[in-house]
């Protein structure tokens, strides 16, 4: 069954490129690399030294800085560039939802305030503790910040979360529960401990002397992931919302489906079937078919086994059809929970400006991966549609369709 596509009318991002929405493109389409080398005495004994993260310094006021994770500014300060990218509508606040997904929420907060625990007792523990660290945290914080009374809700699936969200949110607007729904996600875990637990699983790049070229999708010589962490916001409303009030809009997210592999809790199922189902169904919600698709911009996380697992995936559901296919994190790092937010958000990008970022570091491409992915410089999108996967632990499987 195809459902109704809604309208995109703000874009909103925080990434270890830059602090909006310009600094990402501008990094994707130039090749620019956010991965640094951790200089904090806290990770002088990590086996990983490595990772992406956003320079946010002044950009929020003292209380705000004081009651809010990491994961939450993050979030709140995306959104009101989406917000106001969207012209900051006039809307009836019970018109107005709110769909932001974490992978892991308040990280930094509860590891911390652990530490502030141990050293100092029970009467030292900030008295914003569980608020900060609640994995809705994100999703509150913006509902709060927008007054979105249509409800607020916090996808919770791994590196799918921000894709799930802006499933939802499609669900949320096609079914008329709200008019304007703020969508997308956020995730903040640069810390010594999950590193360190990535790290135990090989999970993760370790590629030290060369913190630029650590994230390096479907090459021969990836090892692993980059820890990163960012937001990705997206202002969507129903097509009729968004003409009556003469609202720019960006491209429309057209299909959304999800899909589960209930094969392993970390390990993609090497099969692919999964995902490509995931494909299937959101193409068949979009009304479109495999030869519609103009560009993929892939989960691609750099990782051996799920580099390869995605490929066929997409040799299962798109046949013969063989779109250039792009990953956001061989520049980006991989951002978890905000990932499929940020890649849907740059798939927008894509269509709108006919664009495809190329693949940084992809300097010897995997014999295993029979993709026709973009390499060295972007290339013209030819087509109307995009596509972004994102797949997360626990086998959750989501593909989104964008169109201009």
């Amino acid at each position: 069954m195809t459902g109704s596509p809604v309208a995109v009318t703000g874009l909103g991002a925080v990434t270890p490129l830059g602090p909006d929405v310009a600094a990402l493109w501008d990094g994707l389409l130039s090749g620019r690399s956010g991965v640094r080398l951790l200089d904090d005495p806290a990770f002088a004994d990590s086996p990983v030294r490595l990772a992406a993260t956003c320079d946010i310094d002044g950009r929020l006021d003292r209380v705000e800085a004081r009651v809010l994770d990491r994961v939450q500014q993050l979030a709140l300060l995306a959104a009101r560039e989406a917000w106001a990218d969207a012209g900051t509508p006039d809307v009836d606040p019970e018109r107005v939802a709110v769909v932001i997904g974490s992978g892991i929420g308040g990280a930094q907060t509860i590891l911390g305030q652990y530490d502030v625990l141990r050293e100092g007792g029970a009467r030292r523990v900030s008295p914003h503790l569980i608020p900060m660290l609640m994995p809705n945290g994100p999703a509150a914080t913006v509902g709060l910040a927008l007054k979105a009374r249509a409800g607020v809700h916090t996808p919770v699936s791994a590196c799918a979360s921000g894709a799930e969200a802006l499933a939802l949110a499609l669900d949320l607007l096609r079914a008329g529960r709200a008019d304007v729904v703020i969508a997308g996600g956020a995730e903040s875990c640069v810390h010594p401990l999950p590193i360190a637990g990535f790290a135990q699983m090989r999970a993760l790049s370790t590629r030290h002397d060369e913190p630029e070229a650590a994230s390096r999708p479907y090459d021969k010589a990836r090892d692993g992931f980059v820890l990163g962490e960012g937001a990705g916001i997206l202002v969507l409303e129903t097509e009729e919302h968004a003409r009556a009030r003469g609202a720019r809009v960006h491209g429309r997210l057209a299909g959304a489906g999800i899909a589960s592999d209930a094969h392993h809790v970390t390990a993609p199922d090497p099969s692919g079937n999964g995902a490509a189902r995931s494909i299937t169904l959101a193409l068949r919600d979009a009304g479109l078919s495999a030869t519609d698709v103009g560009s993929i911009n892939a989960h691609a996380t750099s990782t051996p086994l799920g580099d390869v697992a995605e490929a066929e995936a997409f040799r299962i559901a798109l046949g013969d059809a063989r779109p250039p296919v792009t990953a956001t994190k061989s520049c980006t790092g991989h951002l978890l929970g905000a990932a499929g937010a940020v890649e849907a958000l740059t798939a927008v990008l894509t269509v709108r400006e006919s664009l495809v970022p190329a693949i940084r570091n992809l300097d010897d491409p995997d014999d295993a991966v029979d993709l026709d992915v973009v390499r060295m410089t972007p290339r013209a999108h030819a087509h109307d549609a995009a596509l972004s996967t994102s797949f997360g632990f626990g086998g959750h499987d989501v593909s989104l369709v964008v169109t201009r």
